[in-house]
């Protein structure tokens, strides 16, 4: 079996060891996502009112809505006090810190628990050559500290902390780049390589972030260009599929088929998707036809085929399972039990937003599967953007909000017996 580079927490260790003298896989429990004490085992009783709080007023969109507009617009003005409201609210519950440093008591405390972090600095949308090559050198600083913390597995990255927007935009659309733009995207194969590459001597993976689809064509063309190069011995580089996208499903079995007669591993990270409303709006002024199912049930179905798919090949796909829905996470838990393959398997992964879906994340580390945390750390104006996503995908509209506020009412009842 191939290698992760990364050791298997210890406590997971003993798990695996009982069950291969077992001998039988398929025996062997399902995670209960109904769990709450293994959910919120971490957490203080503090925490968990703090965070009932909060999802709580999450749970009103109209509320999300005016304090996104309100908050950005604050934040961007630099008004006294908003950071720091900012800081021990929302970023306090879906960010790990705001230096590597200050995420590391974090990032220890959910290896403990067996899960692992996916690093992300939530750095986006710069502009300059100076921004981009700090956020690269940033990236590397993060993948050099794994060495000092055994629990971050991989490092997540987004193509416009690396690149401007609108170079990106006119890749994606085929056109010619004058020689301003020829330098400036050789500059950006550059950067993505230099962190590709320190993750490869350093035996951590790295996700590329899925965007907006009017610049995505860039992007996979920049992820198929690592894989390539560094998914030969064992999958260093993920492209993201937004199965959303109705092209997605189909987009992901031909990335599979390059890299089966190119001689490498498809690295997968499987999201539902985050700018559903953008993409429509978009779609709808522009009087194109919109490239986002047209609704949930054709999502799960395309996601869930998507597993399936990856399932099927598993040896020569690597494949996270990034979702924060029940069904799909026990789809993958319950293929593997049926196929009876290690729970450890470095290509069977499954993550999810720090903050959020801890039912999911932590009842299956303690299942012993491969089960982590997308990790985001950064200056407080700086991870904003991020932050503001959250809170509008994850509103009424879908009803998480609702749900997470119900799993820490549930256990914050059982903790007061």
């Amino acid at each position: 079996m191939e290698s992760s580079g990364k050791p298997v927490p210890k406590n997971v260790e003993k798990m695996l060891e009982a069950w291969q003298q077992s001998g039988d896989e398929a025996s062997l429990p399902l995670p209960n996502f109904a769990d709450t004490a293994t959910a919120f085992a971490v957490k203080t009783d503090q925490e968990l009112e703090k965070a009932a709080r909060l999802f709580g007023l999450m749970n009103h969109h109209w509320l999300v809505g005016m304090g996104s507009m309100l908050g950005l617009a604050a934040i961007r003005l630099r008004m006294p006090f908003v950071e720091s409201v900012v800081k021990n609210t929302i970023f306090e519950q879906f960010c790990a810190g705001t230096t590597l440093l200050d995420s590391a008591p974090n990032i220890q405390k959910l290896h403990g628990a067996g899960v692992y972090s996916a690093l992300d600095y939530g750095v986006e949308a710069k502009e300059t050559e100076e921004d981009f090559n700090h956020t690269m050198n940033e990236i590397i600083r993060a993948i050099e500290f794994s060495e000092q913390c055994p629990g971050i597995r991989l490092i997540s990255v987004k193509i416009t902390g690396l690149a401007r927007f609108g170079l990106l935009e006119a890749v994606h659309n085929k056109g010619n780049l004058n020689p301003r733009e020829r330098n400036e995207y050789k500059n950006v194969l550059k950067r993505i390589d230099a962190i590709c590459h320190t993750a490869d001597q350093k035996g951590i993976s790295v996700f590329i972030d899925a965007e907006e689809s009017w610049i995505q064509d860039a992007i996979d063309h920049l992820a198929t260009l690592m894989m390539a190069r560094y998914n030969h011995e064992r999958a260093v580089v993920y492209n993201t599929f937004q199965m959303y996208r109705t092209d997605r499903l189909q987009f992901l079995i031909r990335s599979y088929n390059r890299a089966a007669a190119d001689g490498y591993f498809l690295g997968a990270k499987l999201v539902r998707g985050a700018y559903m409303e953008k993409e429509r709006d978009r779609a709808e002024r522009l009087g194109y036809e919109s490239p986002i199912h047209p609704n949930k049930e054709a999502t799960d179905h395309a996601f869930n085929t998507g597993v399936r798919f990856c399932m099927d090949h598993y040896e020569k796909i690597a494949f996270c399972n990034a979702s924060h829905n029940a069904d799909s996470a026990m789809l993958q838990a319950e293929l593997i039990r049926e196929r009876q393959l290690p729970r450890q398997h470095p290509h069977l992964l499954f993550c999810q937003l720090y903050g959020m879906s801890d039912n999911l994340t932590f009842n299956l580390a303690k299942a012993g599967f491969n089960a982590g945390k997308y990790v985001v750390y950064g200056p407080v104006r700086e991870v904003v953007p991020f932050l503001i996503r959250r809170a509008q995908e994850n509103t009424t509209i879908t009803g998480d909000m609702s749900r997470e506020h119900q799993l820490v009412t549930k256990e914050l009842k059982r903790r007061g017996g």
